[in-house]
């Protein structure tokens, strides 16, 4: 039985593979904002572990584990929480800079740093879900762009520094997929939505569990997942 840290288990690509990795009967450990959001997750994937920390405020993600009990070993750790902020360079103010490269960057980087150990232990996987948007911005897209390059950057560097321990390090690059936070993107762009265009959480959960089940000669580094209508 493999154990599993995801983030973003409440909706979308994570939910999925939250989904897929109970099937198996993994454990599971699932990132939550508070404890009401834990305590929603708990139910909702029964026997699954919670742990309360806000990737919004990466700076207290320390001192909230350091009030809970960790997993001791990890298989994985998968990010898959973002956020996205859509507007030109022009009129985007530093709040939503702070905000989206807080949750897209700055805590998948301080979240690794404090569950590598767990990691390490048993030659387990970091994998990140980032965009399209981590290889190419488009106008109004520069915050969240610039979060993502800045995810790929991390996980290209992780990989380097963790290779002679045995820790195996993929980043997925989805094009628009059919979550909540597509909804969202339509939303501020002023677009009628219509999911059946956009590529399914499912397929990205595929892509992501392929290169977790890669045997161990072999390294998946980089995926990218692209619309296929």
């Amino acid at each position: 039985m493999a154990t599993h840290l995801i983030t973003g288990a409440g909706s979308g690509i994570g939910a999925v593979l939250a989904e897929r990795l109970a099937a198996r009967g993994d454990e599971l450990w699932l990132l939550a904002r508070d404890a009401r959001r834990a305590a929603e997750l708990r139910e909702r994937f029964p026997g699954a572990k919670t742990l309360v920390g806000d990737l919004g405020d990466p700076a207290k993600l320390s001192w909230a584990f350091g009030h809970q009990a960790l997993p001791v070993e990890l298989d994985s750790l998968l990010h898959v929480a973002g956020m996205v902020e859509l507007g030109p360079v022009g009129e985007l103010p530093v709040k939503a800079w702070q905000d989206t490269l807080n949750v897209n960057l700055v805590a998948p980087a301080e979240l690794t740093r404090l569950l590598l150990p767990s990691v390490r232990l048993v030659k387990g996987h970091v994998v990140f879900v980032n965009s399209g948007a981590g290889l190419r911005a488009s106008a109004e897209w520069s915050a969240y762009a610039a979060s993502k390059h800045g995810l790929k950057a991390l996980a290209d560097a992780l990989r380097l520094e963790e290779h002679g321990n045995g820790v195996r390090v993929t980043s997925v690059y989805p094009g628009r997929t059919a979550t909540a936070m597509q909804v969202k993107v339509h939303q501020q762009e002023g677009k009628a939505y219509d999911a059946g265009q956009w590529i399914e959480p499912e397929s990205v959960a595929k892509a992501v569990l392929a290169a977790l089940d890669a045997s161990r000669d072999a390294e998946i580094t980089d995926i990218t997942v692209r619309p296929g209508r």
